[in-house]
């Protein structure tokens, strides 16, 4: 059924009702979804369910009370108007269309049909199957809270409201795939977030049109965003409740897609990507030490290997105390070749170490690390020297807080690496150039990506080079716009 269609409203006869729920949903046919017809009071009354969405007992607790209504005495009361006064749940609502309730009950939820009414009850009565919350495998931190995001959308904004008891606080329900039909939650503070934004993000997300997003975040990503071939992360992902808070008392916006640990925040530049909570959960000493320590591992990761490759081209450019700098032997492979073979070589083993068993990825990097990358150097593929440059590098990498910034870097480091060598100095700074220009123009949601170092915010650059402590920070971002720029008001 696409947009355009008009939508089927609810039948006073409950056997056309049931009609077009066996045709919709398969009733009879498939096994998870439930039926079942009662009597009240001498009328038909009808529950339609998906039985892997729905807690049990709850349903249970319903149908026994509606039932004890048959022992009642003397009762005169219309019957709609009985079990919209007897349905034990604290969340009832009414629809009037049969698109409605399809919906909602392939969400989990409870409907009701009321023989001789063009309404019916909508009782949300769901458990989703899924993990209990723990900590992210990419963003532990050696002290703070240890639960995280989940598959399970409703867990996901309770752990937010958790951390943000405030009224103001906005969970906004849409629904996305004209057959996933998945719940996806926006999530804001609606006296600090830019109502501008947050149009843009509705609209954006109602344009979307697909049969399902499986895929779930990154799907809605790349309809939000429209990133084209640009590698560089246009949004940030998080699976920790604190760090997704924190950006909504920023006046970011959080979006939840039902399926996904990973929460989606928005606006982003690029030095979001290069922060991390345990920077937060130290001392602002030792948080801002933490943090260049990082700034350097990222640095390392993008520029040390295209860096060395030219003064191993150019030794001229190395003063004399530097002059053991560059591989005593020149061996059997050209020096770009060993590069790009060894940096592959360490995708290779990340990809594996991700499809192997945990108890079997240490043995695996063992026989990496010590058979393949000792016998590549004895037989002369590699020389010592670039290994340890480019274990270097890969560390920096893994040292990224952000794993698709991290895989960005190794993309424009292989991209830098390929101009040094055709072209030398030249080649390593149009390398840098093209780089630098990249993500001058790059926009996320008409937020320019280099903020605040394009265009240049002295403050701000001054909080990302420093931890600055949280009594000192008293003003908001100025790059999301936020209607209330204080942040203890």
């Amino acid at each position: 059924m696409t947009k355009n269609e008009n939508k089927t409203p609810v039948s006073q006869l409950l056997k056309k009702n049931q009609e077009y729920m066996k045709s919709r949903l398969g009733i009879g046919v498939s096994f998870d979804v439930g039926f079942r017809e009662l009597t009240i009071l001498k009328k038909k009354i009808q529950l339609y369910y998906v039985t892997g969405l729905i807690d049990t007992d709850f349903v249970i607790e319903v149908m026994k009370k509606l039932i004890s209504i048959n022992d009642d005495e003397n009762v005169d009361t219309d019957l709609y108007d009985l079990l919209n006064n007897r349905i034990v749940h604290q969340q009832v609502e009414k629809a009037k269309t049969m698109d409605e309730a399809v919906d909602q009950m392939l969400s989990g939820l409870l409907i009701i049909f009321v023989d001789g009414k063009e309404e019916c009850f909508i009782i949300d009565v769901r458990h989703y199957p899924g993990r209990s919350p723990q900590e992210p495998d990419t963003e532990k931190v050696v002290r703070g809270s240890r639960d995280g995001y989940t598959e399970n959308i409703i867990e996901n904004t309770a752990l937010t409201r958790r951390r943000i008891r405030d009224e103001r606080l906005r969970h906004e329900m849409v629904q996305v795939g004209e057959r996933s039909k998945t719940d996806i939650c926006i999530s804001y503070l609606q006296d600090v977030a830019d109502n501008g934004l947050v149009d843009l993000i509705k609209f954006e997300l109602n344009q979307i049109e697909v049969d399902g997003i499986s895929m779930a975040d990154k799907t809605v990503e790349e309809y939000l965003v429209h990133q084209g071939f640009n590698p560089y992360p246009l949004v940030r992902y998080t699976e920790r409740p604190d760090v997704a808070s924190s950006h909504l008392l920023e006046g970011h916006i959080l979006i939840m897609v039902d399926t996904s640990p990973s929460m989606i925040i928005v606006p982003t530049t690029y030095f979001h990507h290069v922060q991390h909570a345990e920077e937060y959960r130290e001392s602002p000493a030792v948080g801002t030490f933490v943090r260049w320590i990082r700034f350097l591992g990222i640095l390392a990761s993008l520029f040390l290997l295209p860096l060395w490759m030219l003064l191993v081209l150019e030794p001229a450019l190395l003063p004399e105390q530097l002059q053991f700098i560059g591989p005593q032997e020149t061996g059997n492979v050209p020096i770009v070749v060993q590069i790009l073979l060894a940096d592959i070589g360490i995708e290779f083993l990340r990809m594996a170490a991700i499809h192997t068993p945990t108890p079997l990825s240490t043995a695996m990097g063992l026989i990496a690390a010590v058979l393949i990358g000792q016998i590549a150097i004895d037989v002369g593929l590699f020389s010592a020297e670039v290994i340890l440059y480019v274990a270097i590098s890969a560390i920096g990498t893994f040292a990224t807080p952000s794993y698709e910034l991290s895989v960005a870097n190794k993309m424009a480091r292989i991209v830098l690496v390929i101009l040094t060598f055709f072209f030398q100095v030249k080649g390593f700074v149009i390398g840098i150039t093209i780089i630098l220009m990249l993500l001058m123009s790059t926009r996320s949601l008409q937020t320019p990506y280099l903020w605040p170092f394009m265009p240049f915010n002295d403050k701000a650059l001054w909080q990302i080079l420093f931890r600055v402590s949280m009594p000192l920070s008293k003003t908001r971002p100025s790059i999301v716009r936020p209607k209330n720029n204080q942040k203890q008001a």
